[in-house]
């Protein structure tokens, strides 16, 4: 019995530890997470469809990250499923499952690292949404 009581300790022990790290990993991210500027700013939005045909919106808001400017957008749709992936844009669908595609995200011709609704905007940035197929 004394070898499993030191075995259960162990076990509870690298529990405590990972739960440890686990939020120290989650207070980094929400300390340096890209913060969202505040107030007016005017951004680009360009979307390239499946035929390789652009559009483009220019947008003046107030919005903090770009899924909202998205929807200020005058004429472009779009759709998300649950976890909030593209995968409608202005009527054309991307899915994965289908041919490989998806939506790629580019901010200042730069691969976006977050998401839309995780997007922080700030005045002045250039946005690209582009119609991907996986070349796998």
């Amino acid at each position: 019995m004394t070898e499993n009581k030191k075995l259960n300790k162990k076990i509870i022990g690298g529990i405590v530890a990972l739960v440890a790290l686990i939020a120290i990993f989650v207070g980094l991210f929400i300390a340096f997470r890209p913060k969202p500027a505040e107030g007016s700013k005017a951004i680009t939005i360009v979307v390239v469809n499946d035929a390789k045909e652009s559009n483009t919106y220019e947008v003046k808001t107030d919005a903090e990250y770009l899924k909202q400017a998205m929807e200020e957008a005058e004429g472009l749709t779009f759709e998300c499923d649950g976890t909030g992936m593209l995968m409608t844009v202005n009527g054309v669908t991307a899915d994965w499952n289908v041919n490989q595609s998806y939506w790629a995200l580019y901010v200042n011709d730069d691969y976006g690292q977050f998401g839309i609704s995780e997007q922080p905007i700030y005045d002045g940035e250039a946005f690209r949404i582009e119609y991907t197929v996986s070349e796998f």
